[in-house]
């Protein structure tokens, strides 16, 4: 092994955990709009699953139970890009460092 290798994988680790806490943390602000109906209602919805806004078209006021279902789709589309955005931005933290088959970080 070469020297320090073991104590220098442990170090880049315990940085790449650090920067994926940040990150983790600058999540909560980042904002996605989940929508349906044609934009007919609209949800907008931090990366920690914090509603920020809901957003009701003037036809969607006409069916109440029409109404719900789309909130519902809203919600759910949100979430979705939630999950996408979420995974695109953390997946950069393992790549590079050249971890062995199988081995797996303790974060």
């Amino acid at each position: 092994m070469m020297k320090g290798g073991l104590g220098g994988l442990m170090k880049q680790a315990q940085q790449m955990q650090e920067n994926m806490k940040k990150a983790q943390e600058a999540l909560g602000e980042v904002e996605v709009q989940g929508e349906t109906g044609g934009g007919l209602v609209k949800v907008t919805m931090t990366c920690h699953h914090q509603v920020r806004r809901v957003e009701i078209g003037e036809g969607a006021m006409e069916d109440r139970e029409m109404l719900e279902d789309l909130i519902v789709a809203a919600l759910n589309d949100a979430v979705r890009k939630v999950a996408t955005t979420t995974q695109d931005k953390m997946s950069g933290f393992t790549a590079g460092l050249n971890l062995p088959p199988g081995f797996k970080l303790p974060f």
